[in-house]
């Protein structure tokens, strides 16, 4: 029997025409601005990437506890944070902010 956590996520993976990563993209850009825009952040900070960061563990430790394999939770969490992580690398590079 699946839990109710895992039957929502399929649910979402239906209802949306993306692949399971893509999805994890995503909710990494979301959560980065709306870190931006509730907690007044500017893009260079690396506290606007904590929000992102919780909800990926978050997501996989329920994962985790349905039986998933930890490398598969390993990537998961890359692809939610790795282009937030790098877009805030960009916005605090000093040649790119001339």
């Amino acid at each position: 029997m699946k839990s109710n956590y895992q039957v929502f996520k399929l649910w979402w993976v239906t209802v949306l025409p993306l692949a399971k990563d893509a999805i994890h993209i995503y909710i990494g850009f979301l959560c980065l601005f709306l870190a931006l825009i509730l907690f007044r952040r500017k893009l260079g900070s690396f506290t606007a990437l904590i929000p992102g960061l919780v909800v990926a563990v978050a997501m996989e430790v329920l994962d985790l506890r349905d039986g998933y394999a930890l490398m598969e939770s390993v990537k998961d969490i890359v692809n939610t944070n790795l282009l937030p992580f790098l877009l805030v690398l960009l916005a605090r590079w000093k040649t790119f902010n001339v």
